[in-house]
């Protein structure tokens, strides 16, 4: 009984557990809710700190943080980053943990995000073969065992993500580790390249549910991307000379096959078909312009945004369709802003944004609707991190201690700057933007509370950065 003015605290836990062989655990709830707030506070306030004028992306960005880094889970294989949803846990996949959220973890500098992208790379080391079978697309049951029935392009999501993951680690003895993967990873790919010169495989990562042909467009747009990222990991790795030239005429011959085999007119855009016979607009068309392949960029955002693809909830994955999965259109948001069309893709992530965090379904973005409800699946919230990270700021790593940036800025804004960023360099580093009134943008990096480099450019201009 409670008198008027007086309070009472009390918890609850839900468990499911063995009655035979099983007890309930005795949890000390407030001991658990002082970890949370630690966490929180750890991964908000104290790395990777966005600030722009626009409150409402500054919000849904710290916010992606917590949900990118909380789906941690401790399993017999390791530290293992898992989607959730209230479906997918102690299981990894090569498109959400490979390349969708490790690759966000170095910049990050989370401690257990980083342990468990490891987790990732070691535990599919264990299933690269002389035969060139294809992995699985996941690992699951903690370890356990595995699923995958067919090629979605999986070894090339894994050596994109993980040769970006180690450039950003900025550590030579992990790169050593994980290259065995990139390497097979790399051979596997070429090895799949089809009479037009592009990556074959069965599906993508949506396993069939929308048509994706003998070849698409993800899955090259994938593995060039990894070929420019290995060529300077081996270089680092102090591999001989030879391969890093090789990866990058390997990478040069198949820009040059995207654009002949998947340029196209689509629906009357001049964009990309997402794979042979394809004659609807896709969504997944704004990959190249995340791999720095602008060549259609005029011509793919104007589809993008589109009556025919686009919607309150980003692009439908297909026109004529209502399906809508959340990844491509944070890929497609990274790549506006990297292809130089900082102004429209502000105009759109202020919307998207508002209705993530704001709206019916908050505060996170989300994998997919209709199926699955629009669960919050945690990598996605590494993705939009990501189009601040590589579309906003264009930092792209070039080795363990450089990288190069290519800073868009918006016309509504004046300034921005990211706080605490822990890749590719040995102590974190904050990197500022701002307009210096004569036309130009003035960059400045610190480091250890001093002024490292400072630098003035053209909005979209790309510098070399050495740490």
């Amino acid at each position: 009984t409670l008198e008027p003015g007086e309070s009472a605290s009390f918890y609850c836990s839900v468990q499911a557990y063995a009655l035979a062989d099983e007890k309930e655990i005795a949890i000390n709830v407030e001991e658990e809710l002082a970890k949370r707030k630690d966490f929180v506070e750890e991964v908000t306030n104290k790395r990777l700190h966005f600030h722009c004028p626009d409150n409402t992306i500054t919000t849904l960005f710290e916010m992606s943080k917590i949900r990118a880094s909380e789906s941690i889970f401790y399993t017999q294989g390791g530290l293992m980053h898992a989607p959730g949803g209230e479906s997918y846990y102690a299981a990894m996949w090569c498109n959400d943990q490979a390349e969708y959220v490790n690759p966000f973890f170095p910049f990050l500098g989370y401690d257990k995000g980083n342990e468990s992208a490891m987790t990732t790379w070691l535990s599919y080391l264990k299933y690269i073969n002389p035969e060139y079978k294809f992995v699985p697309w996941s690992i699951i049951c903690g370890g356990d065992d595995v699923f995958g029935p067919f090629d979605r392009g999986d070894a090339a999501m894994l050596a994109y993500g993980a040769s970006r993951y180690c450039l950003e680690r900025g550590d030579k003895e992990i790169a050593k580790q994980v290259w065995p993967l990139i390497e097979w990873c790399l051979e596997y790919c070429h090895r799949k390249l089809n009479k037009n010169g592009v990556v074959a495989s069965d599906a993508d990562e949506l396993e069939h549910r929308l048509p994706s042909g003998d070849a698409n467009l993800c899955t090259s747009s994938l593995y060039y991307d990894a070929l420019l990222s290995s060529a300077w990991l081996s270089e680092e790795l102090g591999k001989n000379k030879k391969e890093a030239e090789i990866y990058r005429l390997q990478a040069a011959e198949l820009r040059q096959n995207i654009d002949k085999f998947f340029h196209s007119t689509v629906e009357g855009y001049d964009t990309y078909r997402y794979y042979e016979g394809n004659d609807v607009l896709r969504s997944w068309i704004c990959i190249p312009l995340t791999m720095g392949i602008y060549d259609r960029a005029k011509g793919t955002l104007q589809a993008m945004f589109s009556p025919q693809l686009w919607t309150e909830n980003g692009m439908l994955s297909q026109s004529g369709d209502k399906i809508f999965w959340d990844r491509s259109t944070l890929y497609g948001f990274r790549g506006a802003f990297a292809a130089g069309y900082a102004d429209k893709a502000l105009d759109y992530l202020k919307k998207f944004s508002t209705i993530r965090l704001l709206g019916e379904h908050v505060p996170y973005v989300v994998e997919a609707w209709p199926e699955g409800g629009q669960r919050h699946l945690a990598a996605e919230s590494g993705l939009y991190c990501r189009i601040i990270t590589e579309g906003l700021l264009g930092f792209r790593p070039t080795g363990f201690r450089s990288f190069t940036l290519t800073p868009q800025m918006p016309t509504e804004w004046n300034e921005y700057s990211l706080g605490n960023i822990y890749a590719c360099t040995d102590l974190p580093i904050n990197i500022e933007v701002s307009r210096n009134g004569k036309g130009k943008l003035w960059v400045r990096i610190e480091k250890n509370r001093k002024t490292i480099k400072t630098y003035t450019i053209n909005s979209g201009e790309t510098i070399k950065v050495k740490v």
